[in-house]
């Protein structure tokens, strides 16, 4: 690698860090090394093959990325490209999903027809752009997906020990040992791969570990013994690192930054806000914004009852806008909405939340659904495209410079509205936009919130000082930290710039 302390002046080095489990901590322990690699000097970029999410983004050529990578590139301090997320697989229901290759979506298909052989079609385009990755940068950090064991997955993998073996990566096993079992998960993982792909697991680390890291030490020992492969470490577990999950409700900075912000309200009141938890609800990263503010409590909510006492509910970003429609229509979340807009009670309506919101509804496409009626909040009527719009816009709303992306199928027509609102519209308080992202501008922000909290009436007074941005920047210092103290370092920069051990031991019984 170039430039990096200890480091041997080779190119391309590389390291796939897989799991025991889904959400074994895959994503922000790549995050860490990469943090950790990049403050040695060392050129490193994140990689997946392929991703399987509702939470993406759009890099500044217009690709559409999984968040997990764009956050991992802010990690490594790069610019996010397609070529880090060259596969991603966006649920559209139980059995389906599209698929986005290289940034732009190419087709739905169900989960037989994708490993069935799509899946391994893609096998040359990812091992291509993990080529052109090395080539450019002196480490690239893999991150593998659920677990590489899942051996009646194995024939068709790309993303696992399949592009371990086609790029000779060496990997380590990630394990939550808060959930338990994590030696069993360890032994049984390495156990279930086939003798060639055993031979490219190099060690293990242990996430989320609580107490006395010297009583772990016996059976760190003894795993030793059974495997032949050393533990390269034992990060502690630290509230609120899951940043810019993959998918379900653990709500990444937002949680961190709650914690870590001791400050009191700047007003005498708190701020509210409720958060529908839609079906296949995408991109609730939108929100993470919002509870770094101090007083702003954020909560996901999917009972009409848990409305009343919000300041401000947010309708997200959905896969299923006409799903989400008719979620809303049954749980009588849908008239707890109208209320609040007769009543002037804030509502902000954000991608798919936006369109629910709108009048009319077409839709050849996502749902194949046909002419549905909105709920009639906002002037707006949508068509479903069959192209996607991928965007980064940039503009300006209360007095102040905002920036975003969009995600989406569905093209608005405006016809009314009090004002415009980043290509959206504002009717009394109810708000519609198909930005994401745009409450991490920090000046529209505060704005925003001030303008709820008159209409909520509410003593709330933004921070004047919350930097979104820093805090960002500061949680993924603390991945790096937790890597650079509590990882075996030296061990990882010599697999990373090496490669895979000789002579590490086959663990019976294999994979068939």
């Amino acid at each position: 690698m170039n430039g990096g302390p200890g480091t041997s002046g080779k190119v391309g080095g590389g390291l796939l860090v897989a799991g025991t489990t889904s959400d074994a901590g895959k994503s922000v322990v790549t995050a860490g090394i990469c943090r950790w690699l990049v403050r040695q000097g060392v050129r490193v970029a994140p990689f997946k093959a392929q991703n399987m999410s509702l939470n993406s983004f759009v890099t500044r050529e217009g690709a559409e990325i999984g968040r997990a990578q764009a956050m991992q590139a802010a990690a490594a301090r790069v610019e996010p490209t397609a070529l880090m997320n060259p596969v991603l697989l966006k649920p559209g229901g139980d059995r389906t999903s599209q698929v986005v290759l290289l940034g732009k979506p190419v087709g739905e298909l169900s989960a037989r027809g994708y490993h069935a052989g799509r899946q391994e079609q893609l096998l040359g385009t990812v091992t291509d752009c993990l080529a052109e990755l090395r080539r450019t940068h002196d480490a690239v950090i893999c991150e593998g997906a659920g677990s590489p064991a899942e051996i009646n997955l194995r024939r068709t993998d790309i993303v696992n020990m399949g592009i371990a073996r086609a790029a000779r990566l060496p990997v380590v096993v990630v394990g939550d040992i808060d959930r338990g079992g994590v030696f069993a998960s360890f032994f049984g993982t390495t156990a279930l791969l086939s003798k060639e792909d055993q031979a490219l697991v190099a060690g293990y680390l242990v996430n989320k570990f609580r107490g006395d890291v010297t009583l772990l030490e016996p059976g760190l020992d003894m795993l030793r013994t059974l495997t032949g492969r050393p533990t390269l470490g034992v990060l502690p577990y630290r509230h609120g690192l899951g940043i810019d999950e993959e998918d379900g409700l653990r709500l990444s900075l937002r949680g961190a930054v709650r914690e870590s912000v001791a400050a009191p309200p700047h007003g005498a009141d708190v701020l509210r806000v409720a958060v529908c938890a839609v079906p296949l609800m995408s991109n609730f990263t939108d929100v993470d914004a919002l509870a770094a503010e101090p007083g702003v409590v954020v909560r996901f909510v999917d009972r009409a009852e848990e409305l009343a006492d919000a300041d401000l509910v947010v309708l997200p970003g959905t896969r299923g806008t006409v799903r989400a429609l008719a979620w809303l229509r049954e749980r009588g979340l849908a008239d707890a909405l109208a209320r609040r807009a007769a009543e002037g009670r804030p509502v902000l309506g954000i991608c798919g939340g936006f369109q629910i919101l709108g009048e009319h509804i077409d839709d050849e496409v996502e749902s194949k659904a046909g002419a549905v009626a909105g709920l009639g909040l906002l002037p707006v009527r949508v068509r479903f495209a069959a192209g996607k719009t991928l965007a980064r816009p940039v503009g300006e709303a209360l007095g102040e410079p905002v920036e975003g992306y969009e995600i989406h199928h569905g093209v608005a027509e405006v016809t009314g509205g009090d004002e415009e609102f980043l290509d959206g519209c504002r009717v009394g308080s109810v708000w519609g936009t198909h930005w994401h992202g745009s409450l991490e501008s920090d000046g529209f922000r505060r704005a925003f919130l001030r303008r709820v909290a008159a209409d909520a009436g509410r003593a709330f007074v933004p921070a004047p000082d919350t930097r979104f941005g820093t805090l960002r920047e500061e949680q993924l210092d603390l991945l790096g930290d937790l890597v650079e103290e509590h990882a075996d370092t030296a061990a990882l920069l010599r697999l990373i710039e090496e490669g895979v051990p000789e002579g590490l031991p086959f663990v019976p019984p294999g994979a068939p």
